[in-house]
C-alpha cells in the first residue's frame, strides 16, 4: 500500500492506471496482514481466478468464495474499480465538495441517478463507527442552527426548514502564530460532530451530546434550557451565556460554532444551490464534518473514503429515492 497519495491527476493516473492496481489497493485496505476468510478465519494466500469479471478469493481451507467488494462501498455495483476510485479520489481532495451533476460529468457516466447513488454509497464510509467521543481533553462549543430553503408567504419561523445540532473542539495552537496576530488567532476548530434532530428540545439535543462529547468534558452553550441538566445529571462541566439575541455575543462566546455553520451553508448553498432533501441531509453532514476533520491532512481523505467503506454496506438507489435508508450519525 502506498504511504504517499498522489498530489496531481496525472500522478493518480500513474499510481492507479487500471482495474488491477485498484483492486490490488483495496485487498490490502482490507486485509492489510494477508488475507482472512470472511467465513472461517483462516489466514492463508487464497486461490485466485484470473479470467473471472470481478475479483473472487477461495479460502483454501473451507473452500468458500470471498468477493472482494462484498461489503463494501462497491458492493453488487457494475462500475470498474478504476470509476470508484476516480470517484474517491474526486470526493475527498475536492475541498468545496462536488455535486452530483457535476460528478455525472467528470466520470462520463450517462445517468444522473448512477452518479447521485455512487456519492451516497461513498458517503456511507465517511463515519466510522467506533470513532472516539471529542473533548477528551479540549473544551467543545455547542450549539443549533436551521438549515433550509427561504420561507416566503408563510408567516414567520421556520418553516420547512431543518434543526442541526453541531459540536466542535476549541485547540490552542503552541507557540507564537506571529508577532502581529491577536491571541484569539491561537485559537482554532479541532474535531467536528454535526447531526440533524427533529427539534430544539432536550430529548433531542441531549442525546446527541452524551454520544459525541466525552464525559466530563468542558462545554459551552447558550441559556436554551436544554442544556441546563448537562452538568447535573450528565456529568460534563457546563458554561452558559444569555446571548439575548446580540451576534457580538453570539460571536464572542461561540466563535467555533458559528463559523462552522457559517460554512457549511456557504458550501450547501454554493455546491448545491440548497437544493438537500431533509431525509439526505445527514448524508450531506458527514460528508462536510469528514472532511472538516481531515483538512489538515488531504492526503488521508482518500484512503480513508475506501478505507472506512470496507465495512459498511452501501444503500441502492431505490432505498434512497424512497426516503427508507437512514443515514449514519
Amino acid at each position: 500500500m502506498t504511504t504517499e497519495f498522489p498530489a496531481s491527476l496525472p500522478a493518480f493516473q500513474k499510481l492507479f492506471p487500471n482495474d488491477s492496481a485498484c483492486e490490488e489497493h483495496l485487498e490490502k485496505l482490507r486485509w492489510p496482514d494477508g488475507f482472512v476468510c470472511p467465513s472461517c478465519g483462516h489466514r492463508e494466500e487464497p486461490l485466485r481466478f484470473p479470467t473471472r469479471a470481478t475479483v473472487v478469493l477461495r479460502c483454501r481451507a473451507c473452500r468458500k468464495n470471498a468477493s472482494l467488494t462484498a461489503g463494501t462501498v462497491m458492493h453488487m455495483s457494475k462500475m470498474p474499480a478504476t470509476t470508484w476510485f476516480w470517484a474517491a479520489y474526486l470526493v475527498s481532495t475536492q475541498t468545496p465538495g462536488i455535486s452530483a451533476v457535476q460528478f455525472q460529468r467528470q466520470l462520463g457516466i450517462k445517468r444522473y441517478e448512477t452518479a447521485f447513488t455512487m456519492l451516497h454509497k461513498l458517503r456511507e464510509g465517511m463515519v466510522r463507527p467506533e470513532r472516539d467521543p471529542i473533548g477528551a481533553k479540549y473544551q467543545v462549543e455547542i450549539d443549533e442552527c436551521y438549515i433550509g430553503g427561504t420561507t416566503r408567504g408563510e408567516g414567520e419561523g421556520v418553516h420547512h426548514k431543518t434543526c442541526v445540532i453541531g459540536a466542535v473542539e476549541v485547540r490552542r495552537r503552541e507557540g507564537t502564530v506571529n508577532s502581529k496576530s491577536h491571541d484569539k488567532r491561537k485559537l482554532y476548530a479541532g474535531r467536528l460532530r454535526l447531526a440533524v434532530v427533529e427539534d430544539r428540545s432536550a430529548s433531542s439535543l441531549i442525546p446527541f451530546v452524551i454520544t459525541n462529547v466525552a464525559k466530563g468534558a468542558k462545554v459551552k452553550t447558550d441559556a436554551w434550557d436544554a442544556y441546563n441538566d448537562l452538568c447535573e445529571k450528565h456529568g460534563y462541566s457546563h458554561e452558559s451565556i444569555a446571548m439575548r439575541g446580540s451576534p457580538t455575543m453570539a460571536d464572542k462566546h461561540l466563535p467555533m460554532i458559528h463559523r462552522v455553520f457559517s460554512n457549511l451553508k456557504t458550501w450547501l448553498d454554493g455546491t448545491h444551490h440548497g437544493r438537500v432533501e431533509p431525509h439526505h441531509l445527514q448524508a450531506y453532514l458527514n460528508e462536510f464534518v469528514f472532511r472538516f476533520n481531515r483538512r489538515f491532512y488531504p492526503m488521508n481523505s482518500f484512503n480513508s473514503v475506501l478505507g472506512i467503506g470496507v465495512h459498511v454496506l452501501p444503500p441502492t438507489y431505490e432505498q434512497l429515492y424512497s426516503g427508507e435508508w437512514e443515514h449514519p450519525t
